[in-house]
């Protein structure tokens, strides 16, 4: 069986594309990952999310340990089986979803113990319970447990949660149950303090990972600063290991991470987006539910692929959202996961090409120059 591995084919400035090797498949980076919280991509069907170029999903550990369970998905035959979704899977930890979403949280060196937001059972998420979780859903890549700092925080208390988030780390690291081509990433935290994640970086490659996220940023620290912590991180960071930024983002947020060297992504946007009427388009966001769409006979997007473009008008689409139709979830979600992944592809030209700073220009201008309005 072929191991877990991280190729470089070319690189333009920090910007590199590459190929992570698995055992169910490669994944080009630089990489954008549907999210499928609770084992499906909302409003898609599987083989639909491949259809738009997408090589790996993501799954969220504390979601599907709540329902169905791990355990009964391992007893199904595992999340690539149960999802039908044979290519690669990553999970998260389910450290952000304790944090952000259960309730009466109590927080201590031990772990987490909670009570689900579902039903108000009570439950204990620690390293090790989240790699045994993990290895039950049968994820390719794993996340260590971690604790997603809050934004504003004190640096102080970014330093004591960055240090607990590093000790989670190493227990995690010794819970990892290894399997042919499975890894498990690390988490650099340390909120926007420089020094804070310099630590972090050099405390996880001390544990020695396969891979780097960069955790704590998109919850409301703003692009300029994101970016800030990106170029003094990612510096610390292995330079033959694949980097994943996490929870982000909008289109300019992915090309300028990937412009600092980030290799994966994930965020919910496209898919939540879609679900409510507004589309991603090269020339920026469309919302459907404007009355301008109304008799609009023209595709949402010329030259885009998707069936939504191919075969419907945006008079169609606008119909759709305003009646609360379930194919208008299915119809803009497909076109935004096709728009997101043809922004990688794209990306992942111009770097073979050497091109990357003028196609990174050429997008962020067109994004920036509004959706024509109707003839």
């Amino acid at each position: 069986m072929t191991s877990f591995s991280f190729n470089i084919h070319a690189t333009d400035g920090q910007a590199r594309t590459g190929t992570i090797t698995t055992v169910r498949g490669d994944i080009r980076t630089p990489a954008f990952m549907p999210v499928g919280t609770v084992g499906t991509v909302k409003a898609m069907l599987p083989e639909s999310v491949r259809d738009t170029g997408a090589d790996i999903v993501l799954g969220n550990t504390y979601h599907l340990m709540l329902r169905p369970t791990a355990e009964r998905v391992a007893r199904l035959g595992g999340l690539h089986r149960l999802m039908n979704w044979p290519r690669p899977i990553l999970t998260d930890s389910g450290g952000f979803q304790v944090m952000s979403l259960a309730q009466l949280r109590k927080l201590d060196e031990t772990g987490v113990s909670f009570q689900s937001h579902i039903d108000g059972a009570k439950y204990d998420l620690t390293p090790e319970r989240s790699m045994e979780i993990q290895a039950l859903l049968g994820s390719d890549i794993h996340m260590v447990l971690d604790e997603c700092t809050p934004f504003p925080a004190s640096e102080a208390e970014a330093e004591s949660s960055m240090e607990l988030s590093m000790r989670w780390a190493k227990r995690s690291k010794a819970a990892f149950r290894e399997a042919p081509g499975r890894a498990l990433f690390g988490i650099v935290q340390g909120s926007i303090h420089p020094h804070l994640r310099e630590r972090s970086a050099h405390a996880l490659r001390d544990i020695d990972f396969p891979g780097y996220a960069v955790g704590g940023l998109a919850v409301g620290e703003g692009q300029a600063r994101m970016f800030e912590v990106l170029d003094f991180t990612v510096p610390h960071l292995p330079q033959e290991r694949p980097r994943y930024l996490m929870g982000v983002g909008k289109p300019g947020d992915i090309i300028g991470a990937v412009l600092r060297g980030i290799d994966m992504f994930d965020c919910v946007l496209p898919t939540r987006s879609g679900r409510n009427g507004q589309a991603f388009t090269k020339r920026g966001t469309v919302n459907l539910r404007n009355a301008r769409h109304t008799d609009d006979p023209r595709p949402l997007e010329d030259g885009c692929g998707c069936p939504a473009c191919r075969q419907y008008s945006r008079a169609y689409l606008h119909h759709l959202v305003k009646a609360e139709e379930i194919l208008a979830s299915m119809l803009i979600t497909w076109h935004n996961l096709t728009h997101y992944q043809g922004l990688m592809a794209g990306l992942r030209q111009a770097i073979s090409a050497q091109t990357l700073l003028e196609r990174a220009s050429s997008l962020q201008a067109q994004y920036g120059s509004g959706d024509i309005e109707p003839i």
